[in-house]
């Protein structure tokens, strides 16, 4: 059964990085889906594609998303292509978002792949510090977020080392059978 592989983490966990790595040379039966955003194309590190307000809820009026939602100011959304490359049998790896999870889970329940990236907090602020994107108290609150709990049933993926590292944890993860 293909699976929706729905990878969680703070910002500046490093999904954006693992996500890059992984699209050099992905899995033969993977699709790395992009997301549907109301910013600026160039914001951020995510490979999306960007929307006006206006053109993402023309989108969404015309049923062309899977999933949507918002957060931090913005609108997210899935294009509904993801659920023609699950039916063709292909696994899709999505940057997800841990609290719309739940809507994830009711929409495709047992093919729900619920992956978190964790770093450190030490090595979360020095991430964060060195992108230079958020202020000091920013810095602080984006901390306090990622130290709550994860949510249940998540498989975690520790990203405090080489980024080599985790995409080969990830790649295990996804292809046990490859590595025996």
């Amino acid at each position: 059964m293909a699976r929706l592989i729905w990878l969680m983490g703070a910002s500046g966990s490093g999904k954006d990085s693992l996500l890059r790595l992984l699209a050099e040379q992905p899995p033969p039966r993977l699709l790395i889906a992009h997301r549907y955003i109301t910013r600026d194309a160039d914001a951020g590190g995510e490979n999306h594609i960007a929307l006006s307000l206006s053109e993402f809820q023309r989108r969404a009026d015309l049923g062309l998303f899977a999933m949507q939602w918002q957060a931090h100011g913005y609108h997210y959304a899935l294009g509904s292509e993801i659920d023609l490359w699950l039916e063709a049998g292909l696994d899709v790896l999505v940057n997800g978002s841990r609290l719309h999870l739940q809507a994830a889970r009711e929409r495709y329940g047992p093919r729900l792949l619920p992956l978190c990236l964790q770093v450190s907090p030490a090595i979360l602020r020095q991430r964060l510090t060195q992108r230079g994107r958020e202020s000091s108290s920013e810095i602080d609150r984006r901390l306090v977020r990622a130290a709550q709990p994860l949510p249940t049933g998540c498989t975690v993926l520790n990203n405090d080392g080489a980024l080599a590292t985790t995409l080969a944890q990830l790649q295990q993860l996804l292809h046990p059978e490859m590595s025996a």
